[in-house]
């Protein structure tokens, strides 16, 4: 049986980094935000040329062209949702499917709004990853183009840290440093991972 590990966390709390780490212990991870620059260069992007002209250049998705067509539009944000959003999901259903043929013991889905988008019932544990507030801030307004405005418009679309911790199986803090993150992945692959029974 293959178990489906939910990965997420608000912006800036180190989900990408604990992404990897899983994958440094041997656990294949379908990245959301991997899957959707695939998608950009493939089957999104002619359904986001029809609702969004002039964002598609020789068949892949202009992402500065498209950012300018949603921000601040509530209702375009969501029709680009609607598009991307599904074949996020089938995306990531077919690599679990892979994996199930396979027999793999554990698999991670990184799913950034997991919550927000009801994703609870694809998975069969959550793993949220959190830091304090400061540190959270201080890591997302280094990144180049962010402002006080865009952090504030990007947390009010995601649910709660406080609220997200509530909902977790697992709880790992990125703001303790990356080698107890490291064991904290440890310690979710092994309470997870069948017990080896020696056969005599």
């Amino acid at each position: 049986m293959t178990i489906v590990l939910g990965l997420t966390g608000s912006i800036g709390m180190g989900k990408s980094t604990t992404g990897r780490m899983f994958m440094d212990a041997g656990v294949p991870v379908h990245d959301s935000d991997a899957a959707v620059h695939r998608l950009y260069s493939g089957a999104a992007a002619p359904l986001i040329a029809a609702r969004f002209p002039g964002t598609v250049t020789d068949g892949t998705v202009d992402r500065a062209r498209l950012a300018e067509a949603v921000l601040g539009k509530p209702e375009a944000f969501r029709a680009l949702e609607e598009i991307v959003h599904p074949l996020v999901r089938q995306d990531a259903d077919v690599f679990v499917a892979e994996h199930r043929k396979k027999g793999t013991p554990i698999v991670v889905l990184d799913i950034p709004l997991l919550f927000e988008t009801g994703g609870e019932d694809r998975v069969d544990r959550i793993v949220v990853v959190t830091a304090p507030v400061e540190e959270q801030r201080k890591r997302v307004l280094s990144r180049p183009g962010m402002t006080e405005e865009k952090f504030a418009g990007i947390l009010a679309r995601q649910v709660p840290d406080a609220e997200k911790r509530r909902g977790a199986d697992f709880i790992i803090d990125t703001g303790k440093g990356m080698e107890a993150a490291r064991k904290a992945v440890r310690a979710v692959i092994d309470e997870l991972s069948p017990a080896e029974t020696d056969t005599p």
